[in-house]
C-alpha cells in the first residue's frame, strides 16, 4: 500500500526524507524481529521495552519507513522517518488504514469489566453461531474466525493483530465479532479507532493495581472505552455494580442497562438453581439455562440485552440461550465415579473467587464440605493475595494454598503473602503445598462423597509458568487423572 494512504489521519509532528512521494509499504511491524523488506516499523515505548532501541536493527532488516516518538540522532538519507506524539495511537491508525478498516465492515461488540468478559464475549459468539451467523471472537481463551480457531496470547491483542484478524473475518464473511476489551488494551490504545457497534460493562473489582496503581485510575480507563463510543452505538451497563452508571456518564452511545436487583432495561431473576443449570426469568420470560450462579445470571442477561440491541427475535434468542454451554475453564464441573464434585474456574480476583465459592455453597447439598485449591500469580498485583486467601478460608471447609503461575517470583514468597491474610480462627483449616499437582491430589484425597473440590485461578490455561518457562499443566486433566487413580 502507498505510504500516503497508510498515514491517513495520523498526526505527524515531524518527518525526514519524506516528500510525499509514492512509496510502497509491504507490511507493518512493531517487533523488529518481524521486519522484512519495505516494512513500516513503529517504535513504541512499552512497559518493559523501548522500541526506539531497535530502529537500527529494523532498518538493517529492510524497514523503509520508521514511525517513532523521538527522531533518532543518527539518520540516513534513504529511510523515511515520521515522528508522532503517541506511537500506540499511530499504530492503531496505521493498522486500520493498512487493512482497509475491517471493523467498519463487521458488527463489532466490545465487552469490558474485571470479571465476566470472557464468558459474555464467548457466549455471544456461541449464541450467534447457533442463530446461523458467521461470527468472530477475540478473547482470552481463543480467537475464532468463522470455523477457524486460533490460540490467544492476550486478552486484547495488539492493534495490528486486531486489524489483521478482523480483515480475515471480513474475507471469511463474518457478520458479528465479539471482543474482550481489557484495561491494558484500552490504556495502550489497542482499540483506538475501531468502529464498535456496542459495548458492555460487566463489573469492576480489585485487579491490575500493579499496572494502574489506583482503583480510580483503573475505573477511569474502563470508562474511557464508553466515552469513545459513537452515537450510532449502544452501551449496556450493569446497574448492580456501583460504578455501572459512572461508565456511561459521558457516552454518546444509546444507553441501556441490566440488573438482578433493580429496575433496568433488561432484568433477570433466578427462579431455580442446581449444578446442572438455572431457571431464569428475563424480562418476564422464563428460560432454563445450562450455566450456574448469580454471576452467570448477570452474564446471560447482558448477552440477552446485546442480542436484543442487535435485533434478534425473542423466541430465537431464548431458544439460543437455553443451548449455551459453559466456556472453557469457567465453572466447569464434573462428578467423579465416587460422587465427588470438582469445579475448575479461572477466578483469579477476590470478587470472582467469592462469587464462585458463594455459588457452590448455594447449589451444593446441605452439609457437604468445600475444599479449595488456590494460588496467586507472580509478577502481578500483590495486594490481592492475602484477600484471596482470606476469602477461601472463610468460605471453605479446607483450603490448600499452592502455586499458580509464579513467573519470575519465588513461589514461597507468594504463598507467604497469601498466608498473611489468614485469620487465626481459620489457620487450622489451611494447608500450604507449593506443588500444584500435589495440592490437587491432596484435595481429592481429603474429599468424601458429595463434597466439592474447587480448583481456582488457572481455568482454561494449559501451562504453568515457573522461572519464566512454561510447562504443560491442566487443572481439569489433573483432577480426572487423580480421581481415576483414587478409584482403584
Amino acid at each position: 500500500m502507498e505510504l500516503n494512504k497508510i498515514l491517513h489521519k495520523v498526526k505527524i509532528e515531524a518527518s525526514k526524507n519524506w516528500n510525499q512521494q509514492l512509496l510502497g509499504v509491504s507490511a507493518i511491524a512493531f517487533d523488529s524481529r518481524k521486519v522484512v523488506k519495505d516494512t513500516l516499523f513503529v517504535a513504541q515505548k512499552g512497559v518493559h521495552v523501548d522500541g526506539h532501541q531497535y530502529i537500527e536493527k529494523a532498518i538493517s532488516l529492510g524497514a523503509s519507513v520508521i514511525v517513532c516518538e523521538e527522531m533518532p540522532e543518527i539518520i540516513n538519507r534513504v529511510t523515511v522517518f515520521i515522528v508522532v506524539k503517541n506511537a500506540n495511537i499511530a499504530l492503531a491508525q496505521l493498522a486500520a488504514n493498512f487493512y482497509e478498516h475491517p471493523s467498519e465492515k463487521i458488527k463489532l461488540v466490545g465487552v469490558t469489566g474485571t470479571n465476566g468478559k470472557t464468558t459474555v464475549a464467548s457466549l455471544l459468539c456461541q449464541l450467534f453461531q447457533l442463530l446461523g451467523y458467521k461470527t468472530g471472537l477475540l478473547s482470552t481463551v481463543k480467537i475464532i474466525i468463522d470455523q477457524e480457531v486460533l490460540p490467544a496470547t492476550h486478552t486484547t491483542p495488539d492493534s495490528l493483530a486486531i486489524n489483521q484478524f478482523m480483515a480475515k473475518m471480513v474475507a471469511a464473511g463474518v457478520e458479528y465479532c465479539f471482543m474482550e476489551v481489557s484495561s491494558h488494551g484500552i490504556h495502550q490504545s489497542r482499540t483506538y479507532g475501531l468502529d464498535f457497534n456496542g459495548g458492555v460493562f460487566t463489573n469492576i473489582t480489585h485487579d491490575h493495581l500493579d499496572y494502574h496503581k489506583t482503583f480510580s485510575e483503573y475505573r477511569d480507563v474502563k470508562k474511557s472505552f464508553f466515552d469513545e463510543l459513537s452515537k450510532h452505538a449502544f452501551a449496556i451497563t450493569n446497574l448492580d455494580d456501583k460504578n455501572g452508571n459512572i461508565m456511561l456518564q459521558n457516552s454518546k452511545a444509546t444507553k441501556k442497562s441490566y440488573s438482578q436487583k433493580t429496575l433496568a432495561d433488561y432484568k433477570v431473576k433466578i427462579l431455580e438453581k442446581s449444578f446442572s443449570g438455572m431457571l431464569l426469568q428475563i424480562n418476564n420470560q422464563e428460560v432454563w439455562v445450562q450455566l450456574v450462579g448469580g454471576f452467570n445470571a448477570s452474564n446471560l442477561v447482558a448477552i440477552y440485552g446485546v442480542a436484543k440491541e442487535l435485533g434478534v427475535d425473542d423466541l430465537e434468542l431464548l431458544t439460543g440461550l437455553s443451548q449455551l454451554k459453559s466456556v472453557d475453564g469457567r465453572f466447569q464441573y464434573q462428578v467423579s465415579s465416587t460422587g465427588i464434585v470438582s469445579v475448575v474456574d479461572y477466578a483469579h480476583t477476590p470478587d470472582a473467587l467469592k462469587n464462585i465459592l458463594s455459588t457452590i455453597k448455594d447449589v451444593a447439598q446441605p452439609g457437604v464440605s468445600i475444599i479449595t485449591v488456590v494460588g496467586c500469580g507472580g509478577d502481578r498485583d500483590k495486594t490481592k493475595r492475602p484477600i484471596m486467601a482470606a476469602i477461601s478460608a472463610e468460605l471453605s471447609m479446607q483450603v490448600i494454598l499452592t502455586s499458580d503461575n509464579p513467573r519470575t517470583e519465588n513461589p514461597i514468597t507468594i504463598l507467604e503473602d497469601m498466608e498473611a491474610g489468614i485469620k487465626d480462627e481459620y489457620a487450622s483449616k489451611v494447608l500450604v503445598i507449593e506443588d500444584r499437582r500435589q495440592a490437587i491430589k491432596t484435595a481429592c484425597k481429603l474429599a468424601k462423597k458429595n463434597d466439592v473440590v474447587l480448583v481456582a485461578g488457572k481455568g482454561h490455561e494449559t501451562y504453568q509458568e515457573i522461572n519464566g518457562e512454561r510447562t504443560y499443566f491442566n487443572d481439569k486433566e489433573t483432577l480426572i487423572e487423580t480421581f481415576e487413580i483414587l478409584k482403584k
